[in-house]
């Protein structure tokens, strides 16, 4: 019941946070979900899928805490919340650190701004590693089958989105500013040598 009840809470807090910022940008007048918008090609395939697959795991997750689905012991449960917490914090931190220029999808048409600081000093991409967290702590947390192949249909559409999508976009938008922080910061987690100084 604990684990249960831990389960529907961090969900809570993840999609409360989604969805503040979301109307928080309405109320500027900005757009958030571009997924799609303004694409074509592979681009707008992989960014559609990916909003699919993120629905999907979003209503099998909430299934499988409806119904207590379970496993493993209780440790392993535990240690899944645990993860989707990590993942709800991250996100939160993401999303507050980008302030304006986050988007659900990249926009073709705003101009945002390249953040590199706070979190994104240690991650290119912490907002979706934070995705990634939540639905594989709590597939864990929450095993069956279903719930599994729908957390990782999930996460391999947010690596795809992020290498064929958002690398591209980005370094077509930013140049050299972008390919500089390619090299400095790993796209999950963690910097890199600086070359220039033997390292």
């Amino acid at each position: 019941m604990i684990v249960q009840v831990a389960g529907f809470l961090t969900l809570l807090l993840f999609y409360g946070c989604y969805i503040t910022k979301v109307l928080k940008q309405r109320r500027q007048g900005i757009q958030t979900d571009q997924m799609g918008k303004g694409k074509t090609g592979s681009a707008r395939i992989i960014e559609l899928t990916m909003k699919g697959a993120a629905y999907l795991a979003f209503v099998t997750v909430a299934v499988s805490i409806a119904r207590n689905t379970s496993a493993f012991s209780m440790p392993v449960r535990v240690a899944g919340v645990a993860a989707a917490a990590a993942g709800t914090a991250l996100f939160t931190v993401s999303v507050a650190t980008m302030r304006d220029s986050w988007r659900s999808g990249v926009s073709m048409s705003e101009q945002t701004e390249l953040v590199t600081g706070g979190i994104y000093q240690f991650s290119r991409n912490p907002a979706f590693l934070g995705f990634d967290l939540l639905y594989l702590g709590l597939a864990a947390a929450f095993f069956n089958w279903v719930l599994l192949a729908a957390a990782v249909f999930a996460v391999i559409m947010f690596h795809l989105q992020i290498v064929y999508v958002e690398e591209v976009f980005l370094t077509e938008r930013f140049g050299a500013q972008y390919t500089a922080y390619q090299r400095r910061v790993c796209r999950y987690l963690g910097r890199k040598p600086d070359r220039r100084k033997g390292g």
